[in-house]
């Protein structure tokens, strides 16, 4: 049997992040001499798994037809905590930071019982619980920075500070963290029985229950997924900046939606691979870098994220 072959538009649509990302590389590159170097990509990939962590959980929610906004002030909360337990308990680091990542898996299921239980849609269910999140750590460090870690009293513990900045064989670590986890992710979606009930309630959530899945218990262990992505974020944060903020991970969930709207995830649901997240993480991450080289104000990256998404979204509803 002859194999029907593909045209132009075919490859575009199923390659088209890629050739986005190689796209973006060059002519960035050719423009800025400083953005070549080994040094800046090294920093480059860096940056990126903060936003990726992220965005690996929001692959799944958004493939189950929900989305999360929520992971921002998730992010603030649990590097607050962390950081509240490390200088004012005294709490050891490794069980802090455990208790950390516990304590995001937990904020993430509030959002998904409010989603299954409440019925509300995930919009405003993470609406709500965004705002209260950023609220409650507002009120936690009382508008003011933790700030103290790296104090004589509190000197930051050797656990965390490799956590977000140290490295193996000249690898950084949140990188070795990032890889793990998009290698967790992909088996998840594709090689288990979870990864096919996220995509069965994601394509048609009557049928999904026709045939026996719990909604219920994917989608809170999806959004509890997310939380713990974000809380993970927020500890290397933590580590590398020294300190905790209220505003910390302020708009991070625009990053993350669209890097998983880049990767060719349908924003409806049921349609999408982690492998394309990933892309999609790369190209915010080489757009951040690149006009941050460039000079161009924040304000203005703003807008071009923005156009990203919109342009991502229309393709998507080309599909």
């Amino acid at each position: 049997m002859k194999t029907k072959k593909k045209n132009v538009s075919d490859i575009i649509q199923e390659y088209g992040a890629l050739i986005a990302l190689v796209v973006l590389v060059v002519v960035i590159g050719a423009i800025s001499p400083e953005f070549r170097t080994v040094n800046n990509f090294l920093s480059l990939i860096r940056q990126s798994s903060i936003n990726g962590f992220i965005a690996f959980g929001m692959t799944m929610v958004i493939l189950t037809g929900g989305i999360d906004l929520s992971v921002g002030s998730t992010l603030a909360l649990s590097a607050a905590l962390c950081a509240g337990m490390i200088t004012k308990i005294g709490i050891p680091v490794p069980l802090a930071m455990l208790i950390t990542l516990v304590f995001g898996l937990i904020l993430g299921g509030i959002s998904g019982v409010l989603i299954t239980k409440g019925r509300l849609q995930p919009f405003i269910a993470t609406l709500i619980t965004m705002t209260v999140y950023r609220g409650l750590t507002m009120i936690y460090m009382d508008g003011r920075p933790i700030s103290n870690l790296s104090s004589d009293e509190f000197v930051m513990p050797r656990a965390l500070v490799f956590f977000g900045k140290g490295s193996i064989a000249g690898i950084p670590v949140p990188v070795i963290l990032f890889v793990i986890a998009f290698v967790i992710f992909f088996i998840i979606l594709n090689k288990t029985t979870m990864g096919r009930k996220i995509y069965a309630v994601g394509s048609n959530d009557k049928c999904a229950v026709l045939a026996g899945i719990s909604i219920t218990k994917v989608k809170l262990a999806v959004y509890s997924i997310s939380g713990l992505m974000a809380a993970l974020s927020g500890l290397v944060l933590l580590s590398r900046l020294n300190s905790a903020q209220p505003t910390l991970g302020d708009g991070y969930e625009l990053d993350a939606i669209a890097s998983v709207a880049l990767g060719g995830t349908s924003m409806n649901g049921g349609r999408g691979k982690v492998t394309g997240t990933l892309i999609g993480i790369l190209i915010i991450a080489v757009l951040n870098n690149g006009l941050n080289i460039l000079g161009i104000s924040s304000y203005y990256q703003d807008v071009v994220k923005g156009l990203v998404i919109l342009v991502a979204v229309l393709s998507d509803k080309n599909r």
